[in-house]
C-alpha cells in the first residue's frame, strides 16, 4: 500500500461513515453487550441491573474513545507526524492494550473517595445510584464531544458519583475535602502543563530553531530530547501503565527509566546524524526528526491511558457486578475479565467512529501546531503526571494536554518578534529557491532549443531536470509554510473560552444529570 493511498483512505473515512453507520455500528455494540450480559447472567436473581449497568458501562467506554483519547493523539495529528486514520488505528490499538494487559484486577468502586459508601445501608439503593452515575457521565462526554470540547472522563464520573451519593444519602455522603482538591485540579493541571510544554518549546527554539547551522545543533541536542523523552515515558509507563503488574517505587522506576533511555540515546544519535546528513538546514527540516518520537508517545500515551482510565467506565460497573453478585456493598472489588473487555474495546470503537472530531480540535482548532510543538505536548503530559503523583496534587491527563496546547500557543505569542524574523526568513529562502528554480528552468529550455547537443549538454539536462524537481518541491513547501505560519499563529480565544467553561461545569453538570436519574430511577422501583 503505498502513502498516496493511505492518504486517500484518510480523506475519506469520513464520506464512507455516515451518521448513521456510526449510530448503527455504535448501537450494535452496545446490542451485542446487552445480549452477551444478559445470557451470561440468565440465572442469576436481579440481574435486570446487572444488564442494565453493562449497556451504560459499555456506552461510557465508547465515550471516553471518542472524547478522552484525542488528547494523546490530537498533537501528532496536527503536527501531520501522522494521518488521522493511522492515529485512530494506534490509539485503539494501545488503549484496548494498556486495558486489558494492565489495567488491573481490582479498582476502588467509588472513584477518588469522593462519598463515603457505608452511608448507603441497601446494596439495591447503591446500585441504583453507580448506575445514575454511569449513564449521566456518559451523557455529558457525549454532549460534550458533540460540541467538540475536550473534557475530563474523571471528573464527569466523579460528578456522577456525586450527585448520585447526594440523591441516596444526603449532602453530608460526599468527601467535601476530596471534591476540593478536585477542583483544584482545574487550575493545577492546565497550568502545570502548559508551563512545562512551553518551557520545552523555548528550549527548542533556543537551542535549534533560532540557530544559523539548525541542523548542526539538531545532531547535538534531538538524541538528547528523545531520550529524555525515553526516560520521563519509561517512569511513567512503569509506574502508571503497569502499576497492576508491577509494583516499584518512584526511585527505582526513576533509574529503570534512565538505564532505558541511555540504551536509546545509543541507538539513537547515529540515526540522526544519518538522516541529518540527507536533509536541507531549515526548519522544515529539523521537524521531521520528531516525527518517529511523536509517533511512539502517542502509542505510550494511550497504552498508560488505557492501563488507568479503564476504571472510570467500568469501575461503577465492577460495583454493580459486585453488589448482585453478593448483595453487599465493597469498598474495592474484583474486575471480571467480561467487565474488563467491555471497557477495553468500547474505548476503542468509541475512538474508531466519533474520536476524530476530538483529535482535530485538539490537534489544530486551538493553536497551530508542528512536530517540535507537539512533542513539546508530550513532554509535558507524562512530566506533568509524574510529577503531580509524586506530589500528591491532583491532576487531569485531559487538562495537562490541553494546557500544554494552550502554553505552546501562548509561547508563540510571547516570541513575536521570532516569530516575525522565522516569516522573514521563510520568505528569504522561498525568493532565493525560486530565483534558483527560474534560473535552472531558463537554462533547461536553453539548451533544449540547441540544435547540436553534445554528451555535456545531456548530461547536463539530466542534472537540470534533478535540481528542478527538487528546487520545485522545496519553493512548494516553503510557499505553503509561509501561508501556514502568517494565517494561523496565535492561540484562538474562542476556544478557550468553550473548553474552560465546559471544564468549570463537568462536575455539577454530571452531578445534576445522574441526581436527576437517581430519582427517576427510585420513582420506577417504589
Amino acid at each position: 500500500m503505498d502513502f498516496n493511498t493511505i492518504k486517500r483512505m484518510d480523506e475519506a473515512r469520513d464520506k464512507s461513515l455516515p451518521s448513521f453507520a456510526k449510530l448503527s455500528l455504535a448501537l450494535l455494540f452496545i446490542v451485542i453487550v446487552f445480549l452477551w450480559s444478559y445470557s451470561s447472567h440468565e440465572e442469576l436473581p436481579n440481574n435486570s441491573f446487572l444488564i442494565i449497568g453493562a449497556v451504560f458501562g459499555a456506552y461510557m467506554a465508547m465515550n471516553i474513545g471518542a472524547n478522552d483519547v484525542a488528547n494523546n493523539v490530537g498533537p501528532a495529528v496536527g503536527a501531520k507526524a501522522m494521518t488521522l486514520m493511522w492515529a485512530i488505528v494506534i490509539a485503539a490499538i494501545f488503549e484496548a492494550l494498556g486495558a486489558l494487559v494492565a489495567g488491573g484486577d481490582v479498582v476502588n468502586t467509588i472513584k477518588k473517595g469522593i462519598i463515603n459508601p457505608d452511608l448507603i445501608d441497601n446494596p439495591q439503593i447503591f446500585v441504583w445510584a453507580m448506575t445514575a452515575a454511569l449513564l449521566s457521565a456518559a451523557l455529558w462526554l457525549n454532549f460534550a464531544t458533540s460540541i467538540g470540547a475536550p473534557v475530563s472522563t474523571t471528573h464527569s464520573i466523579v460528578g456522577g458519583v456525586m450527585g448520585a451519593g447526594i440523591a441516596a444519602a444526603g449532602f453530608d455522603i460526599v468527601s467535601w475535602e476530596t471534591m476540593g482538591k478536585i477542583a483544584a485540579s482545574w487550575v493545577i493541571s492546565p497550568i502545570l502543563g502548559g508551563i512545562i510544554a512551553a518551557l520545552f518549546l523555548y528550549f527548542i527554539k533556543k537551542n535549534i530553531m533560532f540557530k544559523d547551522e539548525k541542523l548542526t545543533s539538531a545532531k547535538k541536542f534531538v538524541p538528547l530530547l528523545i531520550a529524555f523523552m525515553t526516560w520521563a515515558f519509561s517512569t511513567y509507563i512503569i509506574l502508571k501503565g503497569l502499576k497492576h503488574l508491577i509494583k516499584v517505587d518512584f526511585i527505582t522506576a526513576l533509574i529503570l527509566g534512565f538505564i532505558i533511555s541511555i540504551i536509546v540515546f545509543v541507538l539513537v544519535k547515529p540515526m540522526i546524524a544519518k538522516k541529518s546528513s540527507k536533509l536541507l538546514d531549515d526548519r522544515i527540516s529539523v521537524n521531521s526528526l520528531f516525527n518517529i518520537p511523536l509517533i511512539f508517545a502517542a502509542a505510550l500515551l494511550s497504552f498508560a491511558h488505557g492501563a488507568n482510565d479503564v476504571a472510570n467506565s467500568i469501575g461503577p460497573l465492577a460495583a454493580i457486578n459486585d453488589a448482585v453478585m453478593n448483595a453487599t456493598i465493597s469498598s474495592k472489588v474484583g474486575i471480571p475479565l467480561w467487565v474488563m473487555a467491555v471497557g477495553a474495546f468500547g474505548i476503542a470503537i468509541g475512538l474508531a467512529l466519533y474520536g476524530p472530531r476530538l483529535i482535530k480540535t485538539v490537534g489544530s482548532e486551538i493553536t497551530e501546531l508542528d512536530q517540535v510543538r507537539a512533542f513539546s505536548i508530550a513532554m509535558a503530559a507524562a512530566i506533568t503526571v509524574i510529577l503531580a503523583s509524586q506530589l500528591g496534587l491532583p491532576v487531569s491527563s485531559t487538562h495537562i494536554a490541553v494546557g500544554g496546547v494552550f502554553g505552546v500557543g501562548f509561547l508563540r505569542e510571547w516570541l513575536d518578534s521570532s516569530e516575525e524574523k522565522f516569516l522573514k526568513e521563510i520568505r528569504g529562502k522561498f525568493k532565493k529557491d525560486k530565483s534558483l528554480l527560474d534560473k535552472y528552468q531558463l537554462e533547461l529550455s536553453q539548451l533544449a532549443a540547441k540544435d547540436s547537443k553534445s554528451k555535456v549538454d545531456y548530461k547536463r539536462i539530466v542534472e537540470l531536470y534533478n535540481l528542478i524537481d527538487e528546487k520545485d518541491e522545496r519553493v512548494r513547501l516553503e510557499k505553503k509554510e509561509f501561508k501556514t505560519a502568517k494565517r494561523i499563529k496565535y492561540v484562538k480565544r474562542d476556544a478557550i473560552k468553550k473548553i474552560i467553561a465546559a471544564w468549570i461545569i463537568t462536575v455539577p453538570a454530571a452531578a445534576f444529570v445522574s441526581a436527576t436519574i437517581f430519582f427517576m430511577i427510585k420513582g420506577m422501583m417504589l
